[in-house]
């Protein structure tokens, strides 16, 4: 298991597979699509029923999903407030991204859930936005991270050039090479800790750059 440090607000470990299904591996991004079109479905215009921290049951339409996000930033703004239940849906609606990334990534062979956490643990901490959130950095939050997205641009290459280094690993050895493994999460968890920072806007702790 990767480890990430605990003292950001979102965190990110993915369970390392000590074996790897070649056949499954080969062909992947078939066995993927159904699921990649669902998350599709979610991020574009379908709905997600969940139930929030109070036990209720909300269904949030996907296409809301930009909505939510522009319309917290106005809630920190304005009110400094973060909903609780906005909050609930974009982090759940985020782990189901992050299942369905690391399927294609061929870091699991578990097929994506939509509910149970499977191999990878994704942890966002739900702020106290009137004691840990300044009002005015989410108007600015965007521009600052330029430089990390400019960086991830870079990596994103990288990160991808060894998920199909990887494939020809599993079918060859039946295994995901460790070092390449850890880069792929790497970057992913580096790209978690900007987008809570920036986008879900769960805290005001800057990202480090640094995939640790």
């Amino acid at each position: 298991m990767t480890q990430a440090a605990t003292e950001y607000a979102a965190r990110l470990e993915v369970d390392y597979p000590e074996r790897l299904d070649r056949l499954t591996t080969l062909f992947r991004i078939i066995w993927a699509l159904p699921i990649v079109f669902i998350a599709v479905l979610l991020s574009a215009s379908g709905s997600e029923t969940f139930e929030d921290a109070s036990g209720e049951t909300v269904t949030v339409a996907g296409s809301t999903i930009g909505s939510i996000i522009f319309a917290t930033a106005l809630m920190i703004l304005v009110r400094k407030r973060y909903p609780r239940w906005w909050f609930d849906f974009l982090r759940e609606l985020t782990r189901f991204h992050g299942r369905v990334f690391a399927y294609l990534a061929l870091l699991t062979d578990r097929y994506p859930s939509t509910v149970d956490e499977q191999g990878v643990h994704l942890e966002i901490d739900y702020p106290d936005a009137k004691l840990d959130l300044n009002r005015w950095l989410p108007l600015i939050k965007w521009l600052l991270v330029l430089p990390h997205l400019v960086v991830l641009a870079v990596l994103g290459v990288f990160a991808v050039a060894s998920v199909v280094a990887a494939w020809f690993s599993i079918l060859l050895t039946g295994r995901y090479p460790v070092s390449l493994f850890d880069f792929v999460v790497g970057v992913w968890r580096w790209g978690l800790r900007v987008y809570a920072y920036a986008f879900l806007l769960v805290t005001d702790q800057y990202p480090p750059f640094s995939s640790q």
